[in-house]
Formats: structure tokens, C-alpha cells, sequence
């Protein structure tokens, strides 16, 4: 195994999204944080949904080019999200990754409450990090 855990490699550092957050704000915390998108969460922390780039991009069209109304994270953010646990494995996770399956996930504790997220990108960089340490004892 190449790392112990999700934990090692997720990122802590994410957006906090609300669900009555105004879309317009949401897209402004992904974008600052470098996400393509993030958990919403309640007050307690715990997952309610998930909002991606691609949603705030339609909505930023709707408000920018058509003049409509400000929708919130509520609105438009997805409630089918699947997570991972901080414990279980990476590797497991970039196979699924590989399928049909979402790019990104909340990593969440045993109340369900966001702990992290997890990305292709980290456990590339997990991998990356490995391979360099590979080749430097070779």
C-alpha cells in the first residue's frame, strides 16, 4: 500500500458552502480556493449536498447574460453525493476514480460531518510524492 489513509492526502483546506449561500458567493470561495467544486454543509459541518463549478458557471450565465435572479447553493446543489471515510484507502479510490464516478469527494467522519475533500489531484500528488522517493532510493 502506498499510503495508510485519505487522511494523509485529502485537503483540509476547502471551501465552506452553505446552502443558503448566494451562488454568486459560492463560485467566488471555489475559485479562491482552486476547487471545481465542494460540500455543503450545515452549520454542524455535516453534508448536505455538493456544488460543483458547472452549476455556478450556468447560473453565473443566467445572472450575467439574461438578467435573472440570484439563485442560492440550495437551489441548484446536488443531494445524491457519495463520500469516502478518512480512513480507507487511496488507491481504492483512484480505481474508482478511473470509472464513471465523480472526480471529487467530501471526505466525511462517522456523523457525516466534511472533514476534508479529496480530489484526482491530491492523490496524484500522493503518487507523484511516492514515485520521487522511489527514484531517489534507486
Amino acid at each position: 500500500m502506498i499510503s495508510d489513509s485519505i487522511s494523509e492526502c485529502m485537503n483540509k483546506d476547502f471551501a465552506v458552502i452553505h446552502p443558503d449561500m448566494p451562488v454568486v458567493e459560492a463560485s467566488g470561495k471555489l475559485i479562491k480556493k482552486e476547487m471545481l467544486g465542494g460540500p455543503v454543509i450545515d452549520s454542524d459541518g455535516t453534508l448536505l449536498g455538493w456544488i460543483s463549478e458547472q452549476e455556478c458557471l450556468q447560473v453565473a450565465i443566467q445572472v450575467v447574460y439574461h438578467n435573472q435572479r440570484v439563485a442560492s447553493v440550495r437551489d441548484i446543489m446536488r443531494t445524491d453525493v457519495l463520500s469516502v471515510g478518512a480512513d480507507e484507502d487511496p488507491l481504492r479510490l483512484a480505481q474508482q476514480m478511473l470509472l464513471a464516478k465523480p472526480k471529487s469527494y467530501p471526505v466525511v467522519d462517522k456523523q457525516k460531518r466534511v472533514i476534508g475533500v479529496i480530489s484526482r489531484r491530491q492523490i496524484l500528488k500522493m503518487l507523484d510524492t511516492k514515485l520521487a522517493e522511489m527514484s531517489a532510493r534507486s
